[in-house]
């Protein structure tokens, strides 16, 4: 990987000169676009992306000590509590391949979280990137998203509609609408958000390592504004 450009110098090379690894968070409400840039981000970046709600899947597939303990509580429509979700998350950024650094997506939720979290962070640059947009075009985005029973492919109504309506471009499967994307289910999920994800922003405020990024342009444009936020204090080593 050639890496991002940073001032003549790709983002790899860039690195050799910073010693302590780099720690992106993603933030923003539902429909920010964190899902979308966390992956590629990474991919430019030489860093592992890491989903909280993919590490979920995984410790449970897996049937891993702490995925048992996760679906027991799933099961019983409880919310897993912090600890779980910490001992699955530190295991994880304990592995080998986030020497370097990572993105966490999802991860901190709560201030609660993020303290748990620091005592992790003594070591590294941390960057945390928080993804505005306006309440009105985040309804448009998630209720507009549509997904394929079959093979799980994403669609939205507005900005990337099939080839043929209700029906999937790849396997011809038919195209649903997920609860989580209604408008009812999401204005819950951001109420949510509002009361306990937002103070975040001031939370990471105060330390003097929050990004703020209009999320509310095109995909490209966003990544680019979010690599150039990450970019600058890299470059400052």
């Amino acid at each position: 990987m050639l890496g991002m450009m940073i001032a003549g110098e790709t983002f790899a090379s860039s690195r050799s000169v910073v010693e302590k690894p780099i720690v992106v968070i993603l933030m923003g409400p539902p429909g920010a676009g964190k899902g979308t840039h966390a992956k590629p981000l990474g991919e430019q970046l030489g860093i592992p992306h890491i989903s909280t709600g993919d590490l979920f899947r995984e410790n449970i597939q897996n049937q891993t000590s702490l995925g048992q303990t996760a679906k027991s509580y799933i099961n019983a429509g409880r919310l897993v509590p912090d600890a779980v979700v910490l001992d699955m998350l530190f295991a994880r950024i304990d592995q080998p391949d986030c020497n370097q650094g990572y993105i966490l997506d999802g991860f901190p939720r709560t201030v609660a979280q993020a303290e748990a979290l620091d005592p992790r962070l003594k070591n590294s640059r941390v960057i945390a990137v928080n993804l505005n947009v306006p309440d009105p075009l985040l309804v448009e985005r998630i209720t507009g998203r549509l997904a394929c029973k079959e093979c799980g492919k994403l669609y939205h109504k507005k900005y990337s509609a099939p080839a043929s309506q209700g029906q999937c471009d790849l396997c011809q499967g038919t195209l649903f609408q997920r609860d989580d994307d209604k408008e009812e289910i999401l204005k819950k999920r951001l109420e949510v958000y509002r009361a306990q994800t937002e103070p975040l922003i001031e939370y990471y405020g105060k330390k003097d390592v929050l990004r703020e990024i209009n999320a509310a342009d095109s995909p490209d444009s966003v990544f680019h504004l979010v690599l150039d936020q990450i970019a600058e204090p890299v470059a400052r080593g």
